[in-house]
């Protein structure tokens, strides 16, 4: 069974950083496509970075220079590094991992983390 476990999230000053951790358990990881997305209340959920296996990453205009996805496959884990966080970056950011059976796509969520941007 596919696990997503993430951690990293908590309360930053504007301008201030934190690194995201998203480890996945029971996949191949190597094959997934990895995304960090999040939500604020009311709102859709949006996808804020993509790390595909072996090609480019994307980011959402928001976030783009001031926040990094990467991943390790020595440890199955995902990161998404945000630098300069501003107010409007809280929300409940959630790890998504994407797999191709040859079929259809399927679609795994963390449990989500809790980023606070204020002073």
């Amino acid at each position: 069974q596919v696990q997503l476990v993430e951690s990293g999230g908590g309360l930053v000053q504007p301008g201030g950083s934190l690194r995201l951790s998203c480890v996945a358990f029971g996949t191949i990881f190597s094959d997934m496509t990895m995304n960090w997305y999040r939500q604020t209340p009311g709102q859709q959920r949006e996808l804020v970075a993509a790390a595909p296996p072996g090609g480019d990453t994307e980011y959402a205009d928001a976030v783009k220079g001031r926040f990094t996805i990467s991943r390790n496959t020595a440890d199955n884990t995902v990161y998404l590094q945000m630098n300069v966080l501003k107010p409007e970056d809280t929300a409940v950011y959630y790890c998504n991992g994407k797999l191709w059976n040859g079929i259809s796509w399927s679609d795994y969520w963390g449990q989500g983390t809790q980023v606070t941007v204020s002073s």
